[in-house]
């Protein structure tokens, strides 16, 4: 094991037991006590793993560092590279330059941004208690999820950055600061497109006057200043504005990507675009019967349960029905379950079925073969889920009207 990575790992755990004891969640010895053995063991559990690749990291990531190496750097910008948008790639052109195997690099990464997530999840736990308890144990249930620590620690992947930007924006529109809402929506949006999936949420938001019209135009703003550096640097400008139309085409490609999707069901020919059409449509028609039962259950008076309760089902949801989804693609979900599960405890069993479902496609890419159980049983299981959610969208009591 590299010293970079020890050292890195302890500074990023040290920084993990400050943000916990500025929240006031560490008084008394056996709170301090505790929370230095947990995230010890979430840590060495991460550094155990820091030396497995995996073929995403050996076909794309690794040569993806070595193009800016051989690039001089950031001057790399000049030629296209890779598929992922370049918010991510500034990161990447910026370990060309450190002496150290940018595997490590690209997890450590990954784990800052575990914190940052179990961070700002605990903070969203917050508005709906001030049980200690619950805030204290939702930060570390995140570290110990076990999608978050393959996803980063062992996958090498960034699922974690993009979600974490998603948290934030969902936290600061609860907290009514739509203005910086819109900003981390923009930047989450320009690490992944997956981050597209609790769009749905934001046309709410403004349908309840939660952000306002205006606050829209931060987005595009946003987005462009993430962007220009690798524009000033070379990058084409409209290919990198548009760079998410030239990948979302439906044609041509598989239906399903080990993932607990619907189309985990289909058993025909992998490409059918005809039948990934109608998952976009179903997408569609689902998330227009959601609507329909806000504006006809809660009207302009939506609660803060409601909002969490449409952020799962969007998460959830949007991507269920979509085709070419990949198993990490509902890492979102996994994330908003665990803020639903311990934001009502009766909930918890929300997190074992995205837990589930997910891990039934990290097990068939990450060992490359089939699960012991079949991943369609995943999808029974956010069946189950969508329905629960639903049911309690439709019982759920509308929020009192503000003075």
């Amino acid at each position: 094991m590299h010293w970079f990575s020890i050292v890195t790992s302890i500074l990023i755990a040290g920084f993990a037991f400050l943000l916990l004891r500025r929240q006031g969640l560490l008084r008394g010895a056996l709170p301090r006590v505790g929370a230095i053995l947990l995230l010890t063991g979430a840590f060495v559990a991460r550094l155990f793993v820091f030396g497995h690749e995996t073929l995403d990291y050996q076909w794309f990531l690794g040569p993806w560092v070595q193009h800016f190496r051989d690039s001089g750097g950031f001057s790399g910008f000049s030629v296209p590279v890779g598929n992922y948008h370049v918010t991510y790639l500034y990161f990447l052109a910026l370990f060309s330059y450190i002496p150290v195997p940018d595997l490590y690099l690209i997890k450590l990464l990954s784990i800052f941004f575990d914190v940052i997530l179990a961070y700002f999840v605990m903070q969203t736990v917050g508005l709906y208690t001030q049980s200690v308890w619950r805030r204290r144990t939702v930060f570390f249930a995140i570290l110990y999820l076990p999608t978050v620590f393959l996803n980063g620690a062992y996958w090498g992947q960034c699922d974690s950055i993009f979600t974490a930007f998603l948290v934030m924006s969902f936290y600061y529109a609860m907290k009514r600061r739509p203005t910086r809402s819109m900003v981390m929506l923009a930047i989450s949006f320009a690490f992944k497109l997956q981050a597209v999936f609790l769009f749905p949420l934001y046309l709410v938001f403004l349908f309840t006057r939660q952000i306002r019209l205006r606050h829209l135009a931060v987005f595009p703003v946003t987005y462009l200043l993430v962007i220009l550096p690798a524009v000033l640097l070379g990058r084409p400008f409209w290919d990198t504005v548009f760079l998410y139309f030239q990948q979302a085409s439906p044609e041509g490609r598989g239906l399903n990507y080990n993932s607990p999707s619907i189309f985990a069901l289909y058993q025909g020919p992998r490409v059918n675009p005809e039948l990934a059409w109608a998952g976009i449509i179903a997408a569609f028609v689902f998330v227009a019967l959601i609507y329909l039962i806000v504006l006809f259950r809660h009207r302009r008076q939506v609660s803060n349960g409601t909002y969490l309760t449409l952020a799962l089902l969007f998460v959830i949801g949007v991507p269920f029905f979509l085709p070419q989804m990949h198993e990490r693609y509902f890492f979102p979900a996994d994330i908003f379950a665990v803020i639903f599960g311990f934001a009502r405890l009766r909930f918890l069993p929300a997190i074992a079925l995205t837990q589930f479902a997910s891990l039934l496609g990290y097990y068939t890419y990450l060992n490359n073969r089939w699960p012991p159980v079949p991943i369609y049983y995943g999808t029974y299981g956010l069946m189950v889920l969508l329905a629960v959610l639903v049911v309690t969208l439709l019982l759920q009591p509308r929020a009192k009207r503000r003075a």
